[in-house]
């Protein structure tokens, strides 16, 4: 890559897709109030963390699978104090992997770049 080339990438900021956001396109694509939207839309995160924090699997046909993974315990270095290890310990986590429609678009948006 020419030093032109990384100016531009950092001139270009991505897009952040907030929840209120959201709210909002749903509210205008499909003609519905945006608090009839945002009570969905809360109703939907709220039932995903209780399933996960209970170690469930979420799995959305051609989206994509939540799931809870164990991470390994792990060292981890502080940069200021390099000579000095911290252990990290197993911890659990929640993993996504992408369904086959989402990783052909994605896929697809990196090819067009």
């Amino acid at each position: 890559m020419e030093p032109s080339e990384y100016k531009e990438e950092d001139d270009q900021k991505k897009q952040t897709m907030t929840k209120k956001k959201l709210i909002h396109s749903i509210s205008q694509d499909k003609g519905i109030h945006p608090n009839d939207v945002r009570h969905v839309v809360q109703a939907f995160l709220d039932k995903m963390t209780e399933c996960l924090s209970k170690g469930e699997r979420l799995e959305f046909r051609d989206f994509g699978v939540f799931d809870v993974v164990m991470r390994k315990p792990k060292i981890g270095r502080n940069p200021k104090k390099a000579a000095e290890p911290i252990i990290i310990p197993e911890r659990r986590a929640v993993k996504f992997s992408p369904g086959k429609k989402m990783r052909q678009l994605i896929e697809s948006i990196s090819e067009q770049e």
